[in-house]
């Protein structure tokens, strides 16, 4: 029924986006009720709309949440692209399909398939899970809606999987990408003796709302801990994908795309590359807005602020005193090594 509401905002709203975004959801919940006939007649009336250049609005969001999941959701303008994101060449081919599939979802229905849904990021923090979601928002042209675990989790018996039945009705009946960060909270493995039997029911309930989710629905959850997570709820994911700390090659590609050269920083990318292996790309990112707050307010020069902000990264990121490292030598100075490559 929420879907039927959709189709006359779209109309009256004259928004051919969710106009055929809406449509594509009804032909996939026809599939799935086996009412094949009308899912045909719906695919036809979809393939009649006007053809349009594939390409999402620069920001996505400011939809309407309803009352009943305003508390339980967070909708996030979607302003990331995947150009935006340093990935391995994998994950990002991996992600791709995903979003071509999801684009062209009528041409796998009418041959009876549908289009991969459920997403799994394993990984460790700062390195682009929430923006790789986020980018997935952005391309598909739907909202990007984060889940609170803050209001879902209570301490209740029953409490909480009747509110992630809530969200799940929601997400069933709009097309969006539904982001689940720190999933091990939720999702633990249900043979752990120290869990309660609370938790036991949710990872049931959890683990059904997810194989009710129709394909026009994107969940992706997020995990730092993947060892956590139950194995069945493994088992429900199509794309289980890892972002690994980068290295240095990642990072040399990431200063690229920031625009981080030798003329603005006074260093070689490719020394500064090496030096900034140890964190994150989110503690990499902070890095360079740190060197960028000392030009602003000393006007320094860009070589000395860059070479005292690596000795600070070294403190945190560095190998301890005496480690070797592959060639058989101690780790350098980072400070010293990427003045020398200036």
């Amino acid at each position: 029924m929420e879907l039927v509401v959709q189709l006359a905002e779209a109309g009256a709203q004259n928004d051919h986006v969710k106009l055929e975004r809406t449509v594509a959801a009804l032909v996939a919940e026809a599939r799935a009720k086996k009412h094949d006939q009308l899912a045909d007649r719906l695919s036809k009336a979809l393939g009649s709309i006007a053809p349009r250049e594939r390409q999402a609005p620069r920001s996505v969001g400011g939809s309407f949440l309803p009352e009943k999941v305003r508390d339980l959701l967070v909708e996030r303008p979607a302003r990331r692209t995947l150009d935006d994101l340093t990935l391995t060449a994998e994950v990002e081919a991996q992600i791709r399909d995903l979003i071509d599939e999801q684009q062209r979802a009528d041409v796998l229905r009418a041959n009876s398939l549908d289009p991969r849904h459920r997403v799994m990021l394993a990984g460790p923090p700062g390195n682009g899970k929430t923006t790789l979601a986020e980018a997935i928002a952005f391309s598909l042209g739907v909202p990007f809606l984060t889940i609170r675990y803050d209001a879902v989790i209570d301490s209740y018996l029953g409490e909480t999987a009747a509110r992630l039945r809530r969200v799940f009705d929601f997400a069933r009946a709009t097309p969006c990408v539904l982001f689940l960060d720190e999933f091990d909270a939720l999702g633990k493995e249900r043979g752990d003796v120290h869990e309660t039997g609370e938790i036991k029911r949710v990872v049931s309930s959890l683990l059904l709302q997810m194989d009710d989710l129709p394909s026009y629905t994107v969940i992706v959850c997020a995990s730092n801990h993947p060892e956590l997570l139950d194995r069945a709820v493994w088992r429900r994911f199509q794309l289980r994908l890892e972002l690994p700390m980068p290295d240095r090659a990642a990072f040399r590609r990431w200063l690229d795309r920031v625009g981080a050269d030798r003329r603005s920083l006074g260093f070689e990318p490719a020394a500064l590359a090496r030096d900034l292996v140890g964190g994150s790309f989110a503690e990499a990112e902070e890095f360079l807005m740190d060197v960028k707050r000392k030009l602003v307010l000393s006007g320094g020069a860009p070589k000395a602020t860059v070479a005292q902000q690596l000795k600070t990264w070294k403190k945190r990121f560095g190998p301890k005193p005496g480690v070797t490292i592959e060639n058989g030598g101690e780790e350098p100075d980072p400070a010293a090594h990427a003045e020398q490559g200036g």
